[in-house]
């Protein structure tokens, strides 16, 4: 995807914002990183029109069992309670710094929905969110799926919060996407 003329600078906000997220999430579960020194990003939410890639919050555990369904929580990694506190931390942290959102959409796992749901009530499930972690080979169509996502709801007012997985994370923003790493950051 080419991205349109003019929204360049609001795409290369997205690795700052994503950076400002780790550092909340950071924060809030007693990491040593601060959200000092990132007041630059929550000023940039806080005009709106920005673009929030969100990985879901503590699901412990790496994948997913297999014979997982979508339909079935049951089934799934899900958020841990840290996990818990930690999405509604984010949200808390949102609100208290007055960020507007104008949509929220969702990976269609559990976890994500959780995550959503726990920081910002409402939300939309999008399928260009979900993960392709055990099925690399659907990597590519994925992140063409996450470039229309972006494309159509481009967010005016407000921010577009998406909640996704680390991979799709990575492979949305124009500036990681095809360095040649995956997503533990070392070389394919």
């Amino acid at each position: 995807m080419r991205w349109r003329e003019g929204s360049r600078p609001a795409a290369r906000g997205i690795s700052k914002i994503v950076a400002l997220l780790m550092a909340v999430a950071a924060t809030l579960t007693g990491g040593a990183s601060s959200v000092h020194g990132t007041e630059e990003a929550w000023q940039l939410l806080h005009r709106g029109g920005h673009v929030v890639l969100l990985r879901h919050a503590l699901a412990p555990g790496f994948g997913d069992p297999p014979g997982f369904q979508l339909s079935d929580c049951n089934t799934q990694r899900n958020l841990a309670e840290e996990g818990r506190r930690q999405a509604r931390a984010i949200g808390e942290a949102f609100r208290r710094r007055g960020v507007p959102i104008e949509r929220v959409f969702s990976s269609q796992w559990c976890r994500c929905r959780k995550t959503a749901e726990l920081a910002f009530g409402a939300y939309e499930v999008h399928p260009a969110l979900n993960s392709f972690f055990e099925r690399p080979e659907l990597k590519s169509a994925q992140t063409r799926a996450m470039k229309v996502l972006l494309d159509e709801h481009r967010p005016r007012t407000g921010n577009l919060i998406l909640v996704t997985h680390q991979g799709q994370r990575h492979s949305a923003d124009p500036y990681r996407a095809g360095r040649g790493r995956n997503d533990r950051g070392t070389h394919r």
